[in-house]
């Protein structure tokens, strides 16, 4: 969530991650016949000095921290774009402000827009249950539309399935996807609570396309790309980078090319391309009553629970946005509407070495005029053979986590158990840390053990035998 000490919401991920804290899941941890022309176009605004933001970014390129792209808009007026880092990395291609990204679970706010016009047109109504589209899914007689758009349904996350990294890069019918969700039993009633699973916007892309007899790509572009004029987002394939588009890659000592989780997989949960200058263009027509009549607006804008329908709150000191984040493979996203300020914010990544929590409030803080610091990182070099002693599997009575430590081109890193590697920097020559999961590592070899801080917590790790 973003707020006056950080940026962090279920931030997603599809696919062994990396995105929103993570997880291997299809995130860690969205209108529409228009009846009129679209007039407004996004003019840059010259009326803010951007010279700190830029050389907060200019620190992160240099060390290596962050690749991606940003973008604000005030109403329908773009006020400050940057990209950094390579778009291919291999091909020493690098990213430029229309280099396209994909979006991961922003996808849902889109789906949950295409079925709010659904309800418009009278195709479908929220209240209707789904056994008629899936009536092997347990409790399909009792989970409404509504439960799915607002993640009340019970339906188990499929993407938290520990199969799930077993067929990630593989094709997936439709049929496939249904009976993978089906097997899972419901993992509490409909409508008693709130828990966010993928399963139910891959079900509500099948309704979509069951309703329109389209595929959800066409009716993305039908509804919402074409009649928007956004002319970065469509639905995902294989990455293109003579299209520029964005590979994605986790930093370990070196930028390490991620896998690509196959598009037929995500859907409408996680499988839709775009930028942030694309993003913030159809924030502030969606919030502005531009797409969606009042009433969907404001049905889809109210919150049940944790979640509203494709939207989450994002706080930021004391004001209050509203939009989502998303993440799959190597690539993480955030995008929020602020609208009493009538600002739109996105933020698109193809690889991190950093908390990109901490970069969303450095962009925000420069728009709302609060303080914030130029990263400074430390260019403390370890001695090779200082690493080699480090290295090992490690373990505590503390907590049932095992971590196990290597070491690349003279960088010390560490993976938990079912996460992705992580590349720690050195403080000093036993200590270490990692901004993005915010932690210290404090070694001490002659007791073959280290130390691990984070948020307040102590928890001592040894070497394994």
């Amino acid at each position: 969530m973003i707020s006056s000490v950080g940026l962090e919401h279920y931030l997603d991920r599809v696919g062994v991650t990396g995105s929103n804290p993570v997880s291997p899941t299809m995130i860690k941890k969205t209108k529409y016949l228009f009846f009129f022309l679209l007039t407004s176009q996004f003019i840059f605004s010259q009326e803010y000095n951007f010279d700190k933001l830029n050389k907060y970014f200019d620190e992160l390129e240099e060390n290596n921290k962050f690749m991606g792209s940003v973008a604000v808009s005030k109403g329908d007026s773009l006020i400050f774009t940057r990209a950094i880092g390579y778009l291919d990395v291999e091909m020493n291609e690098k990213l430029n402000s229309k280099s396209k990204f994909r979006i991961g679970s922003i996808s849902k706010t889109f789906t949950s827009v295409l079925i709010l016009k659904s309800v418009e047109e009278g195709k479908i109504n929220l209240d209707d249950t789904i056994e008629n589209y899936f009536p092997d899914i347990p409790n399909s007689n009792k989970i409404t539309v509504e439960n799915l758009l607002s993640h009340r349904s019970g339906i188990f996350n499929f993407t938290d399935s520990s199969d799930y990294i077993n067929y990630m890069l593989e094709s997936k019918s439709r049929e496939e996807l249904i009976e993978i969700i089906s097997n899972f039993d419901s993992s509490f009633k409909p409508g008693r609570r709130s828990s966010y699973s993928n399963s139910n916007y891959v079900l509500l892309t099948i309704i979509l396309e069951r309703i329109y007899s389209k595929n959800y790509s066409e009716l993305l572009f039908d509804q919402i790309i074409k009649p928007l004029e956004l002319k970065n987002t469509y639905y995902g394939g294989i990455i293109d980078t003579n299209d520029n588009e964005a590979r994605s890659y986790t930093f370990a000592g070196k930028w390490l090319k991620q896998d690509e989780t196959d598009p037929s997989v995500p859907l409408g949960a996680g499988g839709i391309v775009s930028n942030p200058t694309d993003l913030v263009k159809f924030s502030y027509l969606l919030f502005n009553g531009k797409i969606l009549d009042k009433e969907s607006l404001n049905k889809m804008i109210k919150i049940n629970g944790q979640f509203a329908l494709g939207l989450f709150n994002i706080p930021f000191y004391k004001k209050t946005g509203l939009g989502h984040t998303g993440g799959i493979d190597g690539f993480s996203s955030v995008f929020s509407a602020f609208r009493d300020d009538d600002i739109y914010y996105a933020l698109n990544s193809n690889g991190t070495n950093f908390n990109n929590n901490d970069i969303s409030i450095a962009v925000l803080s420069e728009i709302f005029e609060k303080p914030y610091e130029i990263p400074v990182f430390s260019n403390f070099e370890v001695n090779p053979k200082d690493l080699e002693k480090l290295i090992g599997s490690y373990s505590s009575k503390e907590i049932p986590l095992i971590i196990q430590v290597s070491v690349n081109n003279n960088v010390l890193i560490i993976q938990a158990t079912g996460q992705p590697q992580i590349s720690l920097n050195a403080i000093e020559k036993n200590l270490f840390k990692s901004e993005i999961v915010g932690a210290e590592f404090e070694f001490i070899p002659d007791e073959n053990s280290f130390i691990l801080r984070q948020n307040g917590a102590r928890i001592k790790f040894e070497k394994n035998d």
